[in-house]
């Protein structure tokens, strides 16, 4: 007969941090470059303004990021275990951009590496890293979410142009005895079917750099944006409303849906379908648009640091990115 395991340690969320360039990019400044307006950016997105990194690359930003989380929480960086950043622009193939965090900051003593999940790789990071945790070997990993999709971005096409900024955020995960905090659940999915409708085809192996994947604009993300929202506001609301029901709870027992920031009206096709109601749901898209890895941890560290958050608050993470992938997590706030 097999035994059901008993998990002696939760993975805890025990520190935020988060960073956002200086530059910014308002409506305005597209209605000048693409054909589009302030107004039709607002209803179509909920978008007002992104950040734009001028200088540097995602490296840089998750440095700032994770220093801002040792700040807050007052660690060492010599006693952090693990680092895992969730990116779809690193700094290069290799080194990971996780190994540049970890030199940055001196962290002398941790090991690390990147996920790639597009949108959802902070949730499939967070797992990762929980994973970590609660097999008793690592006290401190440390979980960022960073992109600098400006460099991905073709800023004559309008349709893709106007969603996406640059931005990072990082969170702390160490182990808790008190299983009542912490990660609880999670459900992530990916379905390849959806390779075609949101990708980058050139820089892989399979479209290795040259004159003609640059002539034909191969290094720029591309979207079919009709057919992922159509996928998005399913896929994401659903498995949001599954990891209620395999918990049995509803929307009146979550203080907060915190959802990727794609796109205003998933996110509240979501909220619908968990009745939640719209205040108790994480929104900073308007401020900083589609930060793909960043959206989801940016909102917890602007939350947290706004003290929105309370320690015993159920909240429910979710995400919709390029693969298709997508995902959910059931989490309780263990911080005072």
């Amino acid at each position: 007969m097999k035994t059901k395991y008993k998990r002696q340690y939760n993975a805890v969320i025990t520190g935020t941090g988060m960073y956002v360039p200086e530059k910014i990019l308002d409506n305005k400044y597209f209605e000048s470059i693409v054909d589009t307006t302030d107004e039709w950016i607002k209803t179509r997105t909920g978008i007002e303004e992104r950040r734009i990194l001028e200088n540097g690359a995602t490296s840089d930003m998750a440095t700032k990021a994770v220093e801002d989380l040792l700040q807050n929480t007052g660690t060492n960086p010599e006693d952090i275990d693990a680092i895992i950043v969730a990116t779809v622009t690193p700094d290069m193939f290799f080194p990971a951009t996780a190994c540049l965090v970890q030199d940055n900051i001196g962290a002398k003593k941790a090991w690390g590496f990147d996920l790639s999940a597009a949108c959802s790789g902070f949730l499939y990071a967070l797992q990762t890293g929980a994973g970590l945790i609660e097999g008793g070997q690592f006290k401190k990993v440390v979980v960022v979410g960073a992109d600098k999709m400006s460099s991905i971005v073709d800023y004559t096409d309008r349709k893709t142009c106007i969603i996406f900024g640059d931005g990072a955020a990082a969170v702390l995960l160490e182990p808790s005895e008190d299983l009542s905090y912490g990660i609880h659940d999670s459900i992530l999915v990916c379905d390849g079917s959806g390779r075609d409708k949101l990708f980058m085809e050139g820089g892989g192996s399979l479209n290795p750099p040259s004159h003609e994947t640059v002539d034909k604009r191969m290094h720029y993300l591309f979207q079919d944006g009709k057919a992922v929202f159509k996928v998005a506001v399913q896929q994401m609301a659903d498995v949001s409303a599954e990891i209620l029901e395999k918990n049995g709870l509803t929307g009146d027992d979550i203080a907060y849906l915190v959802p990727h920031q794609a796109n205003l009206r998933i996110i509240d096709a979501t909220a619908r379908r968990m009745g939640i109601s719209s205040d108790k749901v994480m929104i900073n898209i308007q401020k900083y648009g589609n930060t793909t890895a960043a959206t989801i941890p940016l909102c917890l560290a602007e939350y947290h640091k706004d003290g929105k958050l309370k320690k015993g608050d159920k909240l429910v993470l979710a995400a919709f990115g390029g693969g298709y992938t997508f995902g959910s997590m059931l989490l309780t706030w263990g911080i005072d």
